[in-house]
């Protein structure tokens, strides 16, 4: 037993020792880096609203008492800042849900109004051979070599003697002259991506131009169309320059962004208040996106080759 023993144990140091490889080394340390990176940008990009829902929910008192602290108990915590922001200027708020209605029709519309315009002539950019098609491809984002200030002041002269300056569909004409070109850039680029060999099966079937554009093409850019959309509906809602110059003298019809603005603004609107009015303005886009990422991914498989 002894002898035996003593073999074992000569042995266990004769093994060499076990090395570590290059790639097991970066694996295991990538693996660790990935989840405090991902764990970064979630604190980075979560944080700030977190924060800002927080004070909305505080009071004044107690801001100013505590300014700093992350985690306020349950008695701290009121909804009378949100009631401030969405009752009527009449009632002593500040009106938003009225602001609220007016930003939706107009972004809304110019959605509808945009893809329409846009769905058809991004195709027909993609599909159909014609003279300066590249032209008039790169024409489209001209439009964003002028800064907004430089289409400003023309716009604000021509809508105000045809009458439509302070309505909103004057305004809605003007964002769908912003985001047409840009739409159409981006409906281009996703419909190259569809195979033609697709289309010129269903021209076979014996489908018009518009059936193939409806039932094949369509339904496999969902995902463009839908990313689109959010990115309209992102700039009509968010958008403040060209909504002063045209409704700044009536205020029934101002958008939520002028009245954010004029919150922030003001030195007699408490901080909460100002937060308050942020979330408002910030939660329909974040519904949405959590809803259109439900709609991207089913798009992504919608009108698929069959085998």
């Amino acid at each position: 037993m002894p002898g035996r023993a003593t073999t074992e144990a000569a042995r266990r140091r004769a093994r060499p020792p076990r090395h570590w490889s290059r790639d097991t080394v970066e694996t295991a340390v990538f693996k660790v880096l990935r989840w405090l990176v991902i764990a970064g940008f979630v604190v980075v990009c979560l944080f700030p609203f977190y924060y800002m829902v927080l004070l909305s929910l505080r009071s004044i008192q107690q801001l100013l008492l505590e300014p700093s602290r992350l985690l306020p108990s349950r008695r701290e915590l009121t909804l009378s800042t949100y009631t401030s922001v969405l009752k009527s200027v009449d009632a002593g708020g500040q009106g938003f849900l009225t602001l609220m209605k007016n930003s939706g029709i107009i972004s809304i519309l110019t959605v509808l109004v945009t893809l329409l315009v846009s769905i058809p002539g991004s195709y027909a950019v993609s599909r159909l051979r014609f003279a300066g098609r590249r032209q008039v491809h790169f024409l489209f984002l001209a439009v964003y070599l002028f800064p907004s200030i430089v289409l400003a002041i023309p716009l604000f002269v021509l809508f105000t003697r045809i009458g439509l300056r302070g309505s909103l569909v004057g305004l809605v004409i003007v964002y769908i002259s912003q985001t047409v070109p840009v739409a159409v850039y981006m409906l281009r680029n996703y419909f190259e991506t569809i195979p033609r060999s697709l289309e010129e099966a269903a021209a076979v079937d014996g489908c018009s131009r518009l059936r193939i554009l409806w039932s094949v093409s369509l339904p496999l850019a969902k995902p463009a169309i839908m990313a689109t959309s959010l990115y309209v509906f992102m700039i009509a809602w968010n958008e403040y320059l060209f909504a002063l110059l045209f409704l700044v003298e009536n205020r029934e019809r101002w958008t939520v962004s002028l009245g954010l603005a004029q919150l922030s603004g003001s030195i007699e609107i408490p901080t909460t208040v100002l937060m308050a009015g942020s979330v408002i303005l910030t939660l329909p886009i974040l519904i949405l996106f959590f809803l259109s990422e439900r709609l991207l991914t089913e798009g992504l498989t919608a009108g698929a080759d069959k085998g």
